[in-house]
C-alpha cells in the first residue's frame, strides 16, 4: 500500500485551495510537495456570499455549487500531481476537507456542509476520496471541530513543555499540548474571517495584507467591548464556531455605526488578540505559543497578539519541512491516512465526542475521466 497521501482543504476564509503530498513512510509525516491554488474570482465571491453573508441556496444552486467546488478541488490536485512528477497510480488516497459551508454543532438535531463532491473528485482523478470529515464527530456527540489538533499532537508535542498552537484561520483556534496528556482544543473566535469580510466590504480587498489598513486605525474600546460580551466568549469547551456565526451582521447587531472603516478593522484585530488572550487565560499559562495559518502573514495581528500574550514566547509553528501554511493539508492527508489503515480517532478531549470515530466517508475511484494532470475546468484561473 503506498505511503503517499494527498490533501486538500478550503478554510473558512475561503483565500485558496491548499494542497498537500505527504509520504508518511517514516516515523513523521514527509511533505513532498506543497501548492496553494486560487479559487476563480467568480465562485470565491458566490462562496463569500453564501457562508459570510447568509445568501439562500435552493437545492438547484447548493447542487451546482458543491459540483463546481468539486472541479477545482480535481483541478487542484491535478496541478500538485504535475508539480511532483507523481502519476495518480502512486498516491493512495486524497484526503479532501472541501469547503465549509455552514457548520451547526449546537443545533439540534447537529449539522455541518462541506461543498465538493468526493466522488466526483475520485472518480475524476482515479484515486480514492476520503471526505466528510465531521459529521462522524458529530454523530458521536462531538462539535465536529476543530481537528487541527489532531495534527498539532503529531508534529508539536513535547515531553517537558506546556504548548498552546493557535491556528489563525478564518476562525481561530487553540491546541493545549501538555506533556503526558491528551491534547485539547476549541475554537476561540474570529481570526481573519471578520477582518477579511470588513476589508472587501469597504476597499474591495480580499485581505488586509500584513494588517497596514488595521495598523493606521485607533481601536474602539466601546465597540471592543459590545464585541467581546458576545457569549460565546466566555462559553467553556468544547466548543466550535465559524463565520455563519462570526460574520458581517454579527458584527453590524453590535453597532459599528459611523465609526471610521479604519478604526472598526483596528478593533476587530484587536478582538483576535483580546479573545485569544482571555481563552488562554482560563487555564495554566502554556510555555510556548506556536503560531499557524494564515494569519501567520498578517504582521499587525502577530504583533497584537505577542502583546496580548507577553511575556509568553510567541513564534510560528514550523515542523521540519513543513510550514505554517501547508499544516491543515497535511492533516487532512493524515486523516486520510487513519480512516485507509482502520484507525479510529480519539477527539474526545478536543471536541467532546463520546468515543474514538473513524472520521471520514471513503469514495472509491474508478477509471480517471480525465487527465487530471493536463485538463482544468473552464472556470478554473
Amino acid at each position: 500500500m503506498s505511503p503517499v497521501y494527498i490533501g486538500l482543504i478550503s478554510g473558512t476564509s475561503v483565500d485558496a485551495i491548499d494542497a498537500a503530498l505527504v509520504d508518511f513512510s517514516g516515523a513523521s509525516p514527509q511533505l513532498l510537495e506543497f501548492e496553494e491554488y486560487p479559487w476563480p474570482d467568480a465562485l470565491r465571491t458566490e462562496l463569500i456570499a453564501v457562508g459570510r453573508e447568509g445568501r439562500r441556496l435552493d437545492a438547484g444552486a447548493w447542487g451546482r455549487l458543491d459540483a463546481r467546488v468539486a472541479e477545482v478541488f480535481t483541478a487542484a490536485a491535478g496541478d500538485l500531481l504535475k508539480a511532483a512528477s507523481i502519476r495518480p497510480g502512486d498516491v493512495r488516497a486524497i484526503g479532501s476537507h472541501g469547503q465549509t459551508l455552514f457548520h451547526a454543532p449546537d443545533e439540534t438535531p447537529p449539522f455541518t456542509v462541506q461543498l465538493g463532491d468526493g466522488a466526483a473528485i475520485a472518480g475524476r482523478t482515479g484515486i480514492d476520496v476520503v471526505a466528510d470529515f465531521r459529521r462522524a464527530d458529530l454523530a458521536a456527540g462531538g462539535q465536529g471541530a476543530p481537528l487541527a489538533p489532531l495534527i498539532h499532537q503529531v508534529l508539536f508535542a513535547s515531553p517537558s513543555e506546556t504548548r498552546a498552537v493557535i491556528n489563525l484561520g478564518g476562525i481561530a483556534n487553540v491546541t493545549w499540548l501538555r506533556p503526558g496528556q491528551a491534547p485539547e482544543g476549541f475554537d476561540t473566535g474570529p481570526a481573519n474571517g471578520l477582518m477579511d469580510a470588513w476589508c472587501l466590504r469597504h476597499r474591495g480587498q480580499a485581505m488586509d495584507s500584513g494588517g497596514q489598513w488595521a495598523a493606521g486605525g485607533q481601536v474602539v474600546p466601546e465597540l471592543l467591548d459590545r464585541l467581546l460580551a458576545d457569549p460565546y466568549f466566555r462559553r467553556v469547551p468544547p466548543k466550535a464556531t465559524g463565520t455563519e456565526y462570526f460574520n458581517l451582521d454579527w458584527l453590524e447587531e453590535r453597532g459599528p455605526g459611523s465609526i471610521e472603516p479604519r478604526d472598526v478593522q483596528a478593533t476587530l484585530l484587536a478582538l483576535t488578540a483580546r479573545s485569544l488572550a482571555e481563552n488562554l487565560a482560563g487555564s495554566r499559562r502554556p510555555d510556548r505559543v506556536l503560531l499557524t495559518g494564515g494569519g501567520v502573514h498578517n504582521e499587525a495581528l502577530i504583533d497584537a497578539i505577542a502583546r496580548a500574550l507577553d511575556p509568553v514566547p510567541v513564534e510560528p509553528a514550523a515542523a521540519p519541512g513543513i510550514s505554517a501554511d501547508a499544516m491543515e493539508a497535511v492533516l487532512f492527508a493524515w486523516l486520510a491516512r487513519e480512516h485507509v489503515e482502520g484507525r479510529a480517532v480519539d477527539t474526545r478531549s478536543i471536541t467532546g465526542a463520546r468515543h474514538p470515530v473513524r472520521l471520514g466517508a471513503l469514495y472509491p475511484a474508478g477509471h480517471p475521466v480525465v487527465d487530471v494532470s493536463k485538463t482544468r475546468p473552464p472556470d478554473v484561473r
